[in-house]
């Protein structure tokens, strides 16, 4: 699956497995997760909302951040990169990755080109394992 800010795949294993193995394949990328946001959880405690369970992992690859950031300081407005995955209702789950590339483009910095191919082909390789 494709969109134009992000890419994806559906995983035919259970939210928290997908969770698992999303969180491996980052790691093997080199790629950290410095937050998790259970938006089902918060929307339930802040407004009383029922949503499908979703999750939100901010993924950074801490040598692509460093090299990102030395290229334009505010670029840490657009960081980590959002990893989400949900929950289908059908014993399948789906994560999408924002597409660096797509990200990095709003800031007119040519510097930032090579960190963002380099930063999209991991987390394609990302996807790739995930749907393999």
């Amino acid at each position: 699956m494709s969109e134009h800010y992000g890419f994806g795949c559906r995983v035919a294993a259970p939210m928290q497995e997908t969770i698992e193995r999303t969180t491996a394949a980052l790691k093997e990328q080199g790629f950290g997760v410095l937050t998790t946001i259970d938006v089902q959880q918060t929307l339930k405690n802040k407004i009383g909302v029922d949503f499908q369970p979703y999750v939100i992992l901010g993924a950074c690859n801490p040598n692509l951040a460093h090299r990102a950031l030395q290229a334009e300081k505010e670029l840490g407005l657009l960081l980590p990169c959002n990893v989400i995955v949900y929950d289908n209702g059908d014993a399948t789950s789906t994560v999408s990755i924002v597409d660096p590339a797509q990200m990095m483009s709003v800031v007119e910095n040519p510097e930032l080109t090579v960190v963002a191919a380099e930063s999209r082909a991991r987390l394609l390789r990302v996807v790739e394992t995930l749907s393999a």
